[in-house]
């Protein structure tokens, strides 16, 4: 996996702020925390786009956000724990992961092949 891929993952990971943050904001900080997620989300994403293929890129982000997501209002904020969710989050990730899986990352000048 190379670096570009990780920046998605981080991408993804403050995705799972600022989506639980729209939900649960309830003080200016909070939501000053949600705006500095939104940013450093969508910024760290156009900075792996520019080097990856952006169709895959977008649904590995959303996929893992979403995954993230859902297992975080599960885990911290009491929302029912169901096993269809689960199933569900779990073949989300399996077409996630077979997506990255199946694209092929362009070789960058100077990368050894």
């Amino acid at each position: 996996m190379n670096k570009n891929w990780i920046i998605v993952f981080f991408a993804a990971f403050f995705e799972v702020f600022w989506v639980v943050g729209l939900k649960h904001a309830n003080s200016l900080l909070e939501w000053a925390g949600t705006v500095i997620s939104i940013v450093i989300s969508f910024y760290v994403l156009i900075i792996a786009g520019r080097k990856l293929p952006v169709g895959t890129v977008y649904a590995v982000f959303v996929g893992l956000g979403t995954a993230g997501t859902v297992l975080t209002e599960m885990l911290f904020f009491g929302e029912p724990l169901k096993i269809g969710k689960i199933v569900l989050i779990s073949v989300l990730l399996i077409g996630v992961i077979g997506l990255k899986l199946v694209t092929d990352d362009p070789v960058e000048e100077g990368e050894n092949v």
